[in-house]
């Protein structure tokens, strides 16, 4: 029997596919930063699926971080731009707090490795630099693939003193193995939203 992730819910926008794909690699490989205000807004959409579930303390957003070393060599972490348009969009007053989760070491790729190296890949890759004390924490990705990332995120905040954890993210990679999520949106949508914005 598979154990239970340890956050509540997650929820994507559509899956990592096509124009999706395509989008996420725009704004993450080719610094088109425009490229993070659409994500945005994709994943302020994926989370009307989960937003009735939160409390009156809305949660805090946590975008999951980069290593030092990637954020230099890339020059930005791509989740913590969606994770800024995310809130604009959202229409919801909430607050991103970035600094709250870091990533101490860097960490190998996840493709081609197994569940287990996954798992041992990202164990304590994360710290959580704060007390976050009961408060409810909306943590935020580009792309959940297996949920071994944002599961050990979710695990360190909640180690630390989190309430409730859940986990928005642009695009959900369609595997049989990762039965957590629910994807929310259409790829034709998608691809609309990016037609427009770079017509």
């Amino acid at each position: 029997m598979r154990e239970v992730p340890p956050y509540e819910k997650a929820t994507a926008y559509g899956s990592y596919e096509a124009g999706l794909r395509e989008l996420i690699h725009l704004l993450k490989y080719d610094r088109v930063m425009p490229a993070a205000d659409i994500l945005g807004r994709m994943t302020a959409e994926a989370l009307q699926d989960i937003t009735s579930d939160f409390g009156s303390d809305l949660p805090l957003v946590v975008p999951v971080p980069l290593h030092e070393t990637k954020r230099k060599q890339r020059g930005f972490n791509q989740s913590e731009h969606i994770a800024q348009a995310m809130v604009k969009a959202s229409g919801l007053k909430l607050e991103l707090a970035p600094e709250l989760l870091e990533r101490k070491r860097p960490t190998e790729s996840q493709t081609g490795l197994t569940r287990q190296q996954r798992i041992a890949n990202m164990r304590g890759a994360f710290r959580a630099t704060n007390s976050v004390q009961k408060r409810d924490i909306l943590l935020v990705d580009d792309v959940f693939t297996t949920g071994t990332t944002v599961s050990e995120c979710a695990r360190v905040l909640r180690k630390a003193g989190a309430g409730k954890v859940w986990v928005a993210t642009v695009a959900r990679v369609l595997k049989a193995e990762s039965s957590f999520a629910r994807v929310e949106g259409e790829q034709e949508h998608a691809l609309a939203m990016a037609a427009g914005a770079y017509a």
